[in-house]
């Protein structure tokens, strides 16, 4: 794909495409909740979590809400069941005291719902209104499906007892020659106005200055936050913002969550599965503070939004900016660590074919990363289809994450994707890259 007009499909290759993301999607769904029994399906493993029951449930609300009732005009499946998998509703801590549809019966609705749901796509024309235009609902569902499937997993990693997940290892890297890259200064096009699945707060596209920079070519690894473990760089308030301070106090914060000590050395638990923490791969599961706190020590900082986008899709030979770092196709296993083919972050260094036009590798899967910008809307924001996916969280506690990680599927990031959490969440697979200014002698 190399244009806007090329990702732009008849009604038939949209039905297709929609037909093998909704089957793809709940393949990981079935697999991530058929992993347990029903025990544990129905457990909560943290209070930071729902259920796997409640969300796989949900799933299957949402398609109904909109797909066969909205875009397909239907009868309600399950009208009663609204309220209690209504996400704005019921905090994740209180939803195990709801009356959830059990394990067999959520299974069965999701099915019904899904059945339903090809029968929407086989009948309704996919042009004519903004929701349906390029299958638009259907992507959103696909994406939403994907996200929740990213959250169980995130799941998984909390649950107590033996491996039920299980998936190959990434191959060994070769880290790129240079640590850190010079991204100009100048402009660039951010977000999109033509990304048929992008979503609200995605939208549009706009013009905005970045001034020089440097940012890393590789997330920083475990052994590189160790040497900030050793220098005792959790016991020293210098490196870490009051709030960061606070929190750190407060949680007795000593090292990424996960992470236990091991003699002299580190262990984590990965999905069950206890072993020594590997120096090679990003660090992942540290909160914003923990990120912003290394960088600090480093003598650098965390990239703004602006300037993470830039770094990934600005290409500085025709001026414009790709869908993602390597170039516009969809992202395949040469490019990145995505889709849960792999239980780990990749090595630093990884995926060489995946880098940028500046040579920065690794910015789509792997880990989420962490920068130091608030969520905000971009000028000319609007909502849509509805306020409570985006607009409702403007101006709150949130920092932005973003470029996706193992656990993330293709469908569900892209260049301009944006993800949000607040400041102090650790159970997500996030980590982060540094970036820092061009000194003022170099610049002039």
């Amino acid at each position: 794909m190399t244009s806007t007009e090329d990702r732009l499909l008849g009604p038939d290759q949209v039905r297709a495409r929609v037909a093998e993301q909704l089957t793809r999607s709940r393949a990981r769904s079935e697999a991530l909740t058929g992993a347990v029994d029903e025990d544990d399906l129905v457990r909560q493993h943290s209070k930071l979590m729902s259920p796997l029951v409640w969300d796989l449930a949900h799933i299957g609300n949402q398609e109904e809400l909109w797909l066969v009732r909205d875009v397909g005009g239907r009868e309600p499946v399950r009208s009663d069941i609204d309220e209690l998998y209504d996400a704005f509703q019921h905090p994740r801590a209180d939803r195990p005291a709801l009356p959830l549809l059990p394990p067999a019966e959520a299974r069965g609705y999701v099915r019904e719902v899904r059945d339903k749901v090809f029968d929407v796509l086989e009948r309704v024309p996919l042009e004519g209104r903004r929701l349906v235009d390029q299958g638009f609902a259907f992507g959103m569902i696909v994406q939403h499906e994907q996200q929740h499937d990213e959250t169980m997993l995130a799941t998984h990693q909390l649950r107590v007892g033996a491996p039920v997940l299980h998936a190959p290892d990434p191959a060994p890297a070769t880290a790129p020659a240079a640590r850190e890259v010079l991204v100009p200064a100048g402009e660039f096009t951010m977000g999109t106005t033509t990304e048929p699945w992008a979503l609200d707060n995605e939208r549009p596209a706009f013009r905005t200055h970045v001034e020089a920079y440097y940012i890393d070519t590789v997330p920083v690894s475990n052994g590189d936050y160790l040497a900030f473990i050793d220098a005792g760089g959790y016991d020293d308030p210098r490196w870490w913002s009051e709030p960061g301070w606070a929190y750190r106090q407060h949680a007795k914060l000593t090292a990424p969550r996960f992470w236990s000590r091991d003699g002299d050395g580190w262990a984590r638990t990965r999905f069950g599965v206890v072993e020594p923490v590997p120096h090679d791969e990003p660090v992942v599961h540290v909160c914003f503070h923990e990120a912003a706190a290394y960088a600090k020590w480093a003598g650098k900082r965390l990239p703004t939004e602006p300037e993470w986008e830039k770094a990934a899709r600005h290409d500085p030979a025709t001026g414009r900016s790709r869908r993602f770092p390597w170039g516009d196709e969809d992202p395949g296993p040469e490019h990145a660590n995505l889709g849960q083919r792999h239980l780990r972050p990749a090595p630093v260094g990884s995926y060489p074919r995946g880098e940028s036009p500046l040579g920065v590798r690794q910015l789509m899967g792997d880990v989420w990363e962490w920068l130091d910008s608030d969520l905000q809307p971009y000028p000319g924001f609007a909502a849509f289809p509805y306020r409570e996916y985006s607009e409702v969280f403007f101006g709150g506690d949130y920092k932005m994450l973003r470029g996706g990680s193992f656990g993330t599927d293709a469908s569900a990031v892209r260049g301009t994707f944006r993800n949000w959490d607040h400041p102090i969440r650790r159970q997500i697979f996030a980590g982060f890259r540094c970036a820092r200014d061009v000194p003022a002698a170099e610049a002039r």
